[in-house]
């Protein structure tokens, strides 16, 4: 069993605290533990439920009585934040479809924990206003840029089957977020494959055309992920890292100005723009069944047979749908 169910919200810490470790400084490796018991490490990205917790402070204000403290790391993509995982630098995290499966290839210790809804609407194919590219199957023999690896890759590679064309009738031009959206303003790239809030800011400011999105192509659906020793040691934290995620969707559902008014100046990105992102997001945290098991499988699948991956993989191995399904359920107790 990758994590049990016996929340009861008693966490057992070590008895003395490990001191504040300096970059330079050596410590003995049992006080780097102790420091690493009081401390949960969280991975996110610029636009979320947890970019939404982090700014509100919700999970300090949880953890802060039992003496725990919130290290918050922000990343660009997906596929960044799950190598940190692998690396043992975050406990818990988020990403699209496709991150989960590049790294679990990679051999990473990851826990698919629950999702939130499909969100077709939160992803697409841009290209310049004034391209002649008008649909998928223009793109045959043209550069498109993406983040390698992240959900818009598999958006990618599904458009273009859906268009009768292979993935390697395009040219791919792997760079993350902000490269890419340099190279397709200076029109390097013909077209760009990406996701709020990036898509929403570069349709604003350059008034890029939406080829497509993920609409009857892919679910696009975001995921939570927690390290497999993380989730065994302390399924009590991460209980309360999930309910805090919740509680966050259930107020950000229905206050989309709100949300856009408390991100922009963290992230850097105009409100109006992070209002329109956070009005298409989708809410809730749900738990992963077996079709969402299957569905990730076929991506696995996919990706193997282009060899965008080194292996086959397994999902059911780090995905336990019985767990998922009794963690989200608790969540609305």
């Amino acid at each position: 069993m990758l994590f049990a169910l016996g929340f009861s919200l008693n966490f057992i810490l070590s008895a003395c605290a490990g001191s504040s470790l300096a970059k330079y400084v050596a410590v003995p490796q049992f006080s780097i533990g102790l420091e690493k018991e009081k401390v949960v490490r969280i991975g996110h990205q610029k636009f979320g439920a947890l970019s939404i917790v982090k700014a509100r402070g919700d999970l300090e204000k949880r953890l802060e009585p039992l003496g725990i403290t919130v290290r918050w790391s922000q990343f660009p993509a997906g596929p960044q934040l799950l190598e940190a995982l692998n690396a043992d630098r975050l406990d818990f995290g988020h990403a699209g479809e496709t991150p989960p499966i590049s790294a679990q290839a990679a051999g990473a210790p990851l826990l698919y924990v629950a999702s939130e809804p499909p969100n077709p609407q939160g992803e697409a194919i841009l290209v310049q206003k004034d391209s002649p590219i008008r649909n998928i199957a223009d793109l045959k023999g043209k550069k498109v840029a993406l983040n390698k690896g992240s959900n818009v890759h598999y958006l990618l590679v599904q458009a273009l089957e859906k268009a009768g064309l292979k993935y390697t009738d395009i040219k791919p031009v792997f760079l993350p977020p902000a490269d890419a959206r340099a190279a397709f303003e200076q029109k390097e790239v013909d077209a760009w494959a990406i996701w709020d809030p990036y898509f929403a800011a570069a349709q604003q400011a350059t008034g890029a055309r939406i080829l497509t999105n993920a609409q009857n192509i892919v679910a696009n659906r975001e995921f939570f992920f927690a390290n497999q020793n993380f989730a065994k040691k302390y399924p009590d934290r991460l209980k309360v890292v999930l309910e805090s995620i919740n509680e966050v969707d259930k107020w950000a559902k229905s206050r989309p100005r709100e949300v856009a008014n408390i991100l922009s100046p963290l992230i850097g990105i105009e409100a109006p723009i992070l209002e329109e992102v956070a009005k298409r997001k989708t809410y809730g945290v749900q738990p992963i069944t077996e079709e969402v098991v299957a569905y990730q499988q076929k991506l696995a699948d996919t990706f193997h047979e282009l060899k965008l991956i080194p292996k086959k993989i397994d999902v059911k191995k780090v995905a336990n749908v019985e767990e998922s399904k009794q963690l989200a359920q608790s969540l609305q107790r």
